[in-house]
């Protein structure tokens, strides 16, 4: 069965929401086969994950690339196309939630908290529907904060751990210590209420067994099946929150995040002082004791770009533990010529974590002075 690549139907035919449900049957079907190959204890322990990931991604990030996007949405922006695919996305959970709901019966909770260390066979099919949603759903969201980061030209190797996790944390919003609250923050407003009621006993001692991503998952599903009366509308609308919020968390990470590579190519670009332009940066960077993820990747761009761009590779910067202020200004002030382009870096480099720290302004004040002095 082929795979289907997101925004292959064109919702504009007279024949899309057809041709949409076809699709989500045919990734259901599969889905459906992964699931027949899991036992009650790949359930309970949380080991379906583990294997859906292998699945899902390997061979759907070797079609889904910068140039398939690019060749489907030719002449459009990274935010119209992103927009699309969440909306896209969205389109088909909602589909998936409505067939999952059409078939499913049973309290999940008590049905999972029973299971056994079984073979696949013994798994009930209430609970095999449950999984066909839950992989679906799982698979889906995965798949758009991949898209949405190779949208952004964010460069991720599904086959690197550390990677492999950053897509799980973007696209799930998996923070430690916040499993059951991040969970609520994607369900709609009046349901929240209904849903606190029943966020506990069986449920909640049912996936407390399951490691932390699979827990996550587990608990946020358990809640459309599990609350009596409410089935179809609660599991169509919870997996719409769900993959729109998944999607708008990609987006607002990786648009920075590409925001951020943009803003190192263009410091780079602009400098004639590429050597000092690091230093100068790395010294606002330490200037408030902390160091931002934003002005990580910030460091690690500029530093690739010196010297891919101007063959700087300062192996003294790079053994620097504590940066010496004083370091920093003795070179400021042996540089000759115009060093508008090192301030100006260092005023942008200040912003890229928020706004600008009593320290951040110290070092600017003292960089701006010396710059004028010269």
């Amino acid at each position: 069965m082929t795979e289907v690549l997101p925004g292959s139907v064109n919702a504009g035919d007279d024949d899309a929401d057809d041709a949409d449900r076809e699709a989500v049957e045919q990734e259901r079907a599969k889905l459906r086969e992964f699931v027949a190959g899991l036992s009650a204890d790949d359930i309970k322990s949380g080991g379906w994950f583990t294997k859906l990931c292998a699945q899902a991604l390997r061979s759907y990030t070797q079609k889904a690339t910068w140039e398939y996007f690019q060749h489907k949405y030719k002449g459009v922006p990274a935010d119209g196309i992103v927009g699309q695919q969440i909306k896209l996305a969205a389109k088909n959970a909602m589909i998936e939630g409505g067939i999952s709901a059409s078939l499913y019966n049973g309290t999940i909770a008590v049905t999972i908290g029973s299971l056994g260390g079984a073979s696949p066979a013994a798994v009930p099919a209430g609970v095999v529907t449950f999984m066909v949603d839950l992989t679906y759903i799982t698979q889906l969201q995965m798949r758009l904060a991949h898209d949405i980061a190779v949208i952004y030209r964010i460069p991720l190797d599904v086959d690197d751990p550390e990677d492999m996790m950053k897509l799980v944390r973007v696209a799930f919003g998996i923070k430690a210590g916040e499993v059951a609250r991040s969970s609520m923050k994607f369900v709609p407003g009046l349901v929240r209420q209904v849903l606190k009621k029943y966020y506990s006993g069986p449920v909640l001692a049912a996936a407390k067994s399951l490691p932390f991503v699979g827990k996550h998952l587990l608990q946020r599903n358990i809640i459309k099946f599990g609350i009596p009366g409410v089935g179809i509308p609660l599991t169509i609308l919870v997996n719409r929150y769900t993959t729109v919020a998944a999607g708008r968390h990609a987006k607002s990470v990786f648009r920075h995040e590409a925001e951020v590579i943009e803003l190192a190519d263009t410091l780079i670009r602009r400098t004639q002082h590429a050597q000092l332009l690091l230093w100068v940066a790395w010294l606002v960077i330490n200037a408030d004791g902390k160091i931002a993820d934003a002005e990580r990747l910030l460091f690690q761009q500029l530093t690739r770009l010196a010297r891919e761009r101007h063959h700087v590779d300062d192996e003294q910067l790079a053994n620097v533990i504590s940066i010496d202020p004083e370091e920093v200004w003795r070179r400021v002030d042996a540089e000759l010529g115009d060093l508008s382009d090192v301030v100006y870096a260092a005023e942008r480099v200040a912003t890229v974590d928020g706004d600008l720290t009593t320290h951040e302004k110290a070092v600017l004040a003292e960089l701006r002075d010396r710059c004028r002095r010269r």
